[in-house]
């Protein structure tokens, strides 16, 4: 039987990534959670209570950094062709991102070091598996892009760096 923690936890972790929908059966009871543009109802079914059913939750705004958006430089030129020339650190896989090894370590990269190509830069946590991410670019961080403890998406940009 699933907890009211549990489903709570679930349908936050549903609110923050591009699943649709997730249905999970445990002990016989199943769970499933819809977000809104699918049938918005969250259901618990289990032999002994036939349906139950759950407030419904509304997503949260979901802020994305737009790099093109900057204002124009003072020399005239844009700060969009700065921007196109960094070299954006993607996330390869949904998870939980980390700036550092661990809660009391200093992170492993900040904006202004310099990295090569084998620097670790973070970790992402996906199915209790940490992952360490490289920068696979010569170059400075100039902006780190997600924050500490955030759940990020594949394909997200994590870090930018101003290549050798």
């Amino acid at each position: 039987m699933f907890k009211l923690n549990e489903i709570k936890e679930l349908i936050n972790l549903v609110d923050q990534t591009s699943v649709n929908e997730l249905e999970i059966e445990s002990e016989g009871a199943r769970l499933t959670i819809k977000k809104p543009g699918a049938p918005e109802v969250v259901s618990l079914q289990t032999p002994a209570q036939p349906f139950i059913q759950a407030p419904q939750f509304q997503p949260q705004a979901i802020q994305a950094t737009n790099v093109g958006s900057q204002p124009e430089s003072s020399n005239g030129s844009s700060t969009t062709d700065a921007a196109s020339s960094l070299h954006k650190i993607v996330s390869p896989m949904v998870g939980t991102f980390y700036r550092s090894p661990s809660p009391e370590a200093s992170a492993f990269v900040s904006a202004g070091d310099r990295v090569d190509e084998k620097t670790t830069v973070c970790i992402i946590e996906a199915m209790k598996l940490m992952n360490e991410l490289e920068a696979e670019v010569k170059g400075e961080i100039v902006e780190v892009l997600a924050q500490n403890g955030q759940l990020v998406e594949f394909g997200q940009p994590l870090f930018l760096v101003r290549p050798d």
